[in-house]
């Protein structure tokens, strides 16, 4: 088995690769480095089963090369981070769509199954909760960049979801704010990944209003089994799941002192209004919870780290490959 895996160097997707190596696959990763590391995957050095495409999806011809040369798909590239999106919010858009769109052009052509990685965005400021995947959507404006993201992230699930009724072997999984060893430290998407950023820098920890939204955090491992489980399952063509962890339901001012704890530091927590950060116009989900009953029913998948053993091992890790080199 081979496989492609987009946005292979990144923080989920050298995961993903880690695992199917492990596995006995050959992996193809084409990345073009925008938010991954190379370092993520030098592990991996000299090993034959690896191949890395320092390429674009919005590269025609290098998808088309990586996709043909292999026997399935894990399409997890993508511009992420709303601040990274609010900042450049056609440059997003132009990636998510666009890129998707290759990626599942190429798919289709070479016959060759795809796994789409959503994300929990897609769900917007929807107040029903938990949140399963055919619920109704709820976004604000148009003129609120933020809801830019979600919108390309919902419409890579329309073109997946299309090219699934004509046929073509397209899962999408959608996720629910991922965590663990590898976050960037730049914190693309991240919460946990700025906290811990700050939290060795002294500080202060910015949480953005007045910290009572709430997000369900999910550790990598559980992400990546759902995800395989999401593709390999027999009966999930043209399927949408959640992949999060409801049992980590978490408000963003307690999380900021759990990473606190976790990671050994001190340091004050202060309260920035989104305004001041993401300008006048930005929106927040004030609770994001996921249901899981799908993923449950169909997949046999479900979460098994905690919260508190899943930021031990990422504060672990950051302290042991960042703050110390």
């Amino acid at each position: 088995m081979r496989s492609v895996v987009t946005g292979g160097a990144g923080f989920i997707g050298s995961h993903l690769v880690d695992r199917l190596i492990a596995a006995g696959e050959d992996v193809i990763v084409l990345d073009d480095l925008s938010t991954g590391s190379e370092q993520n995957l030098h592990h991996h050095a000299g090993n034959a089963r690896l191949k890395f495409v320092r390429g674009s999806i919005l590269d025609v011809d290098a998808v088309n090369d990586a996709v043909g040369n292999a026997d399935r798909v894990f399409h997890l590239a993508a511009a992420v981070g709303v601040a990274h999106i609010v900042r450049d919010p056609l440059g997003g858009m132009l990636t998510n769509v666009r890129g998707t769109e290759n990626v599942l052009a190429a798919c289709a052509q070479h016959h060759r199954k795809v796994l789409l990685a959503s994300t929990s965005e897609v769900y917007g400021k929807s107040p029903r909760i938990p949140m399963a995947e055919d619920d109704d959507r709820l976004l604000g404006p148009t003129s609120v960049p933020r809801w830019s993201y979600s919108t390309a992230k919902a419409l890579d699930e329309h073109l997946g979801l299309a090219y699934a009724a004509v046929g073509a072997p397209v899962v999408i999984v959608r996720y629910f704010n991922s965590y663990g060893p590898r976050l960037d430290e730049r914190g693309y998407g991240s919460v946990i990944a700025n906290f811990l950023r700050q939290a060795h820098a002294g500080g202060p920890l910015i949480v953005y209003g007045d910290g009572n939204q709430t997000r369900c955090f999910t550790f990598v491992d559980d992400t990546v089994s759902g995800t395989l489980a999401a593709m390999d399952a027999d009966t999930n063509r043209g399927r949408i799941f959640n992949i999060g962890n409801p049992a980590t339901e978490i408000s963003i001012a307690d999380l900021a002192t759990r990473v606190l704890e976790a990671s050994g530091q001190t340091a004050e927590i202060v309260r920035v209004p989104f305004a001041d950060v993401f300008g006048p116009n930005f929106e927040d989900t004030p609770r994001r919870v996921p249901s899981i009953d799908r993923a449950i029913s169909v997949l046999n998948w479900r979460p098994t780290t905690d919260l508190a053993p899943g930021l031990s091992a990422t504060a672990r890790w950051w302290a042991d490959n960042l703050v110390a080199r």
